[in-house]
């Protein structure tokens, strides 16, 4: 295997249309012999946070709704917080935090992700072999930014050809 990508995001490619993936930014926290997890950092749902963790809801990253990590066990929450309060991601800055514990008065805001998104033994090196995400570094402040301008900001970020993906649009028949 090569070296880990933990901590590096994956952008799905123009050409990634699959409903659970289209246009998504996946911030991976593991990349090992043994498959790839990580979080969609892009898709918000319309579920508060103080709904299903009240402990969390003062502590809920603005809007306070939680985010769609994924397809991959949606019951499972997952909290990606600015600082060194938990687990570490391979982001500097950013950790994973326990969620079933009572937040830290001294953390900062916690993004709440519903679920994750996850491959087997070599499924991803084969996905990015066949061109579906394009690997890139990430950023603390990614897991914060406004969802729905995340993919193009991301790209934008590049050098080279990526910055002009940012501007791909989402029907190239309109143009």
């Amino acid at each position: 295997m090569e070296e880990s990508q933990a901590g590096m995001l994956l952008v799905a490619t123009p050409r990634l249309y699959d409903p659970n993936f289209y246009r998504t930014v996946v911030l991976l926290f593991q990349h090992d012999e043994d498959g790839s997890l990580g979080v969609v950092l892009n898709r918000v749902t319309t579920e508060k946070v103080s709904d299903h963790l009240p402990a969390w809801s003062d502590r809920a990253a603005e809007p306070g709704l939680v985010h769609f990590g994924g397809p991959v066990e949606p019951e499972v929450a997952i909290g990606v917080s600015a600082g060194v309060f938990g687990e570490a991601t391979g982001v500097p800055g950013l950790s994973i935090v326990d969620l079933g514990a009572d937040p830290d008065p001294d953390m900062a805001s916690v993004r709440v992700y519903s679920g994750y998104a996850g491959w087997g033994e070599g499924q991803l090196e084969a996905e990015l072999a066949e061109g579906s995400w394009y690997l890139v570094q990430a950023a603390p402040d990614d897991p914060f930014a406004v969802p729905s301008l995340l993919w193009s900001r991301v790209l934008r970020r590049q050098h080279g050809h990526l910055a002009l993906v940012s501007t791909f649009p989402d029907d190239v028949s309109l143009n």
